[in-house]
């Protein structure tokens, strides 16, 4: 497992029946968790402090309380990189702060290249692994089919103070993106895709990871260049072991390189207790 332990502005401050409750700067969010089935609460009085409190409903979905005030969006920083944060339909923030032990990675590898590094980012979200290579020199192509989602990222990197570095914004169904991307000649050093479990494409395009991931992985491999830095998998669906993720890059990747794989995760603050929040295989040279 790798492990998100760097942070300043964010902490998970106790773990219990099923719930989290988190410090996301100045502010502190319970939020639901199907991976925490004990009910022991390490610090109870701290739950009282919550400004919010996100509650799943048994139909689906949920709605967040607010129990104290919350602003409508706030920044967080890790390390010289800027996230802009807000309460989200289902529970989220715009944000997975586990996901600092892959920027880690993504910028190391990077900063050590000492070349010219084109990465391009699938399934890009709200910019997370854009940021993290734009800050170490990289240039980015950032792929999602949401233009919601593409606003937030852009947000992220003029908060980054990264406006100026060479990025382009596209919003498309990803596979499509990919296949015109191989008519086109077009190559990058480095891959970074994290792809839901079920999704829909900027025209209604079906998404399935079972199904597409596979042909995914395979074709984007066809944009690797001559001598590619690393191809990057992270997933959070459920069931999905870690060595399956390996497998397909094993299986796709016809360069010699290092694989690797397993959980990716947080701690929780005064405790030696780590929360799995998912998954990741990455190739590497």
């Amino acid at each position: 497992m790798i492990i998100s332990r760097d942070w300043k502005d964010y902490e998970i401050l106790d773990m219990a029946n099923g719930e989290k409750l988190e410090r996301w700067g100045n502010v502190i969010l319970i939020r639901p968790d199907p991976q925490i089935i004990w009910s022991h609460k390490n610090a109870p009085e701290l739950w009282k402090k919550a400004n919010a409190h996100y509650h799943r409903s048994k139909s689906g979905g949920g709605e967040w309380e607010y129990i104290k005030n919350v602003p409508k969006s706030w920044q967080i920083n890790y390390k010289n990189l800027t996230f802009n944060l807000k309460p989200m339909g289902f529970k989220h923030t715009g944000l997975f702060p586990e996901q600092a032990a892959n920027w880690d990675f993504m910028i190391n590898k990077i900063n050590n290249a000492k070349r010219e590094i084109k990465v391009l980012n699938l399934f890009a979200y709200t910019g997370g692994a854009t940021v993290a290579c734009l800050s170490a020199g990289a240039s980015v192509c950032h792929v999602d089919s949401s233009k919601g989602m593409t606003a937030w990222a852009k947000e992220n990197v003029i908060s980054s103070g990264l406006k100026d570095r060479p990025v382009r914004f596209i919003i498309d169904d990803v596979i499509k993106f990919v296949q015109r991307e191989i008519r086109r000649g077009n190559q990058y050093d480095a891959i970074v895709m994290d792809p839901p479990s079920y999704g829909r494409g900027a025209n209604g395009e079906v998404w399935n990871i079972e199904e597409s991931l596979y042909t995914l992985v395979e074709l984007s491999s066809k944009l690797l260049s001559d001598n590619p830095l690393f191809f990057l998998i992270n997933s959070y669906t459920t069931g999905l072991a870690p060595t399956i993720l390996a497998n397909v890059l094993k299986m796709t990747m016809s360069k010699k390189g290092k694989i690797s794989s397993g959980e990716i995760g947080l701690p929780m603050k005064n405790s030696d207790i780590i929360l799995p929040c998912g998954i990741y295989a990455r190739w590497e040279e």
